[in-house]
């Protein structure tokens, strides 16, 4: 008998990345695995990416928490990555603790990840301790990004701000844009390229090209998402293509 998982997702109301690329690697996976998903999304409000819109948009997590817990989902994954860095160093962990909370008392006990926690837990999986980092955001929130990932030992050495503030306008990238974007980030002495540390710009897809093009580990915040989604559930974070966060050398 196969297996189904059901995937939940905390959803800023704007971002239209998510649900497109997180099914996109898990059904990638399904060719090669007997185990198979379906996707159930709850949503924030939010349009524009500033610190005090994501601050009102984080209050409302723990309601999508509970809405998610109703459907009796496998995992959830609270698809934001900047919402949780401009809270402070090491909020994923506080955030992580409050939905499973709100969770439980929904009678559900899913375990909950972050895709700012799934980024900082992949890259120390990995060994990664100096990235270079591709970012959507305003320079203030890209080095509050930076900020944050340095508080947990790992340098960026080395980044770029693109510096759009309209979510939908994040989302409307294609991920050859992110590629192109890369080309101009000093990876001298990077370990490895976060090319989208930002679950909202499409990058997915072409992290297989970064790969070649760099000759570096490349990951994505929706990659790291994926693969700590994976571990949760007790499948190996493995799907072809999508670069080191999900390569069978580091299952």
């Amino acid at each position: 008998m196969t297996n189904t998982f059901r995937i939940g997702q905390i959803v800023p109301s704007s971002n239209t990345t998510m649900e497109t690329e997180i099914p996109a690697m898990l059904r990638a996976r399904e060719e090669s695995c007997p185990e198979r998903f379906t996707f159930h999304s709850s949503r924030m409000r939010m349009m524009h990416v500033v610190k005090e819109e994501l601050a009102a948009m984080d209050a409302q997590s723990l309601r999508c928490a509970v809405e998610l817990a109703d459907a009796r989902v496998d995992v959830m994954g609270y698809a934001c990555l900047v919402a949780i860095m401009a809270m402070g160093p090491g909020y994923h962990r506080k955030s992580q603790e409050k939905l499973s909370a709100a969770a439980r008392e929904a009678d559900c006990t899913s375990p909950v990840i972050t895709s700012a926690g799934a980024l900082i837990t992949t890259l120390k999986e990995l060994g990664l301790s100096r990235v270079a980092v591709l970012a959507p955001y305003m320079k203030p929130l890209t080095q509050t990004v930076i900020d944050y990932i340095e508080a947990e030992d790992i340098e960026v050495c080395a980044s770029r701000a693109l510096e759009i503030s309209d979510n939908l306008a994040v989302g409307r990238r294609l991920p050859e844009q992110a590629l192109e974007e890369a080309s101009g980030i000093d990876l001298t002495e990077a370990q490895a390229l976060v090319l989208s540390a930002c679950v909202q710009m499409p990058a997915a897809a072409a992290i297989d090209a970064a790969e070649q093009k760099f000759g570096l580990p490349v990951v994505t915040a929706s990659s790291c998402t994926v693969r700590q989604m994976l571990k949760s559930l007790d499948l190996t974070p493995v799907v072809a293509g999508y670069g080191a966060a999900l390569s069978s050398h580091n299952a």
